[in-house]
């Protein structure tokens, strides 16, 4: 399993994000599950995480400290009232850290590329 969190992602894997906002919670393709696990082997310290704020109704962005005992620090102005909201920021943060690239200007980029395919 280990080549899965050495696993680059590519242009290509532009189609998986689309996926994932579609259905991001559940059976994935193992092509968006090789992504997800690629998203979810970053390191801990800084990584952007979901605290459930309020049970079922509210969702805060955090960042985990790395450090074991240190409890994520919450970002404030990051509160989301959906789960599918707060996954989506997640996977476009964590997608941005890991690629250095904006997601919704990949797929903005891939919608203009597949119409013309088309």
């Amino acid at each position: 399993m280990e080549y899965l969190y050495n696993y680059r992602i590519k242009p290509e894997d532009i189609a998986y994000a689309e996926e994932f906002r579609r259905k991001p919670v559940g059976h994935h393709s193992p092509g968006l599950q090789r992504v997800l696990n690629r998203l979810h082997g970053m390191p801990l310290a800084g990584k952007p995480i979901l605290v459930c704020t309020k049970p079922h109704r509210e969702w805060t962005l955090a960042l985990l400290s790395g450090v074991q005992g240190v409890p994520p620090k919450l970002v404030p102005g990051k509160t989301y009232r959906s789960l599918h909201d707060g996954l989506w920021d997640i996977f476009r943060t964590r997608w941005k850290m890991v690629t250095g690239e904006d997601l919704e200007q990949a797929l903005a980029r891939h919608k203009k590329t597949s119409r013309r395919v088309a």
